[in-house]
């Protein structure tokens, strides 16, 4: 576990070329961390009871409703159908942002390589739409291991770059999904909250089952910068001279209240939300989204 764990950090990842190598190296990683396989078995739901006949395995039978009923029963299964994910990638200028080795853009599309890589490794079907102020790219869903290279692929093409109409775009995009499934949002959401959210409700409306992964880099949370500096605009291009020993305090708080309210509509629209740090380890965020449900802001 420790000669894997050692290679998961973004600043070595960085250093691996090509985003479908990456991902395998990361999930190989977090499995190796593992004491067993979180795939065991297959995905099911309850069903009914029946009452007990032999032949039946012991570990089966409902316990629970043996101490109210004095009888034995066993719980039947049904097996789910296979996930649907959607993933929606955010390639809009803002994301191009670094203040290490790896950029938003590359950290977000990295995890999304290796939750698409884990989703395949179960025969779940993963899709991909790439938009910034329009659609860049798009994948329909598919289950075939194959399928990782073409997802991977749309993601290396798409740099980051322009402006973004984020909410616009997911309205419409909302439109094409006739399966209900897993909406995944990739995204720094800089943009007009109220227009984001708006449209990830329309997915819940329809069905969908909605993550957000909010990527952040620190320095945007801690403002590391001293003494005078100019600051470029990603999507706008204007430039600002500052000194930051004035600014600070008031850029702080502004960050604060946006990290807050990004908080309060997820929790208002009951849309799971997961935090990730460009700084993070890889197999961290990995294991963060798969055993929280995305629930921890």
């Amino acid at each position: 576990m420790r000669e894997y764990r050692k290679y998961l950090d973004p600043e070595t990842l960085s250093k691996i070329a090509g985003l479908e190598l990456r991902a395998r190296h990361i999930v190989e990683g977090y499995l190796a961390g593992l004491h067993r396989s979180p795939f065991h078995g297959h995905s099911v739901e309850f069903a009914e009871h029946r009452p007990y006949t032999p032949g039946f395995e012991l570990k089966h039978i409902d316990w629970k409703l043996w101490a109210r009923s004095d009888r034995f029963y066993v719980k039947l299964y049904e097996e789910e159908t296979n996930v649907r994910a959607y993933f929606l990638m955010d390639a809009s200028g803002s994301m191009a942002y670094r203040s290490g080795p790896m950029s938003k853009y590359d950290y977000g599309a990295t995890l999304a390589g290796s939750l698409a890589y884990l989703l395949l490794m179960q025969q779940d079907a993963v899709g991909l739409t790439v938009l910034d102020a329009r659609i860049r790219g798009e994948i329909q869903p598919a289950s075939s291991p194959a399928h990782l290279g073409a997802f991977c692929r749309l993601l290396e093409q798409n740099a980051p770059d322009n402006e973004t109409d984020l909410g616009g775009l997911l309205h419409q995009v909302a439109g094409r999904f006739a399966k209900r499934g897993l909406v995944i949002l990739i995204s720094d959401l800089i943009a007009p909250l109220e227009d984001i959210f708006s449209a990830l409700q329309r997915f819940r409306y329809d069905g969908h089952s909605v993550i957000v992964v909010h990527v952040v880099d620190r320095a945007e949370e801690e403002f590391p910068f001293d003494g005078n500096v100019r600051f470029e605009g990603l999507e706008s291009g204007n430039e600002l001279l500052a000194d930051t020993r004035q600014v600070r305090g008031a850029y702080l708080e502004s960050f604060g209240r946006f990290q807050r309210a990004v908080e309060k509509a997820c929790a208002q629209h009951q849309i799971d939300c997961l935090k990730v740090r460009t700084s993070d380890r890889l197999d961290t965020a990995l294991a963060r989204f798969l055993t929280s449900g995305a629930r921890g802001y």
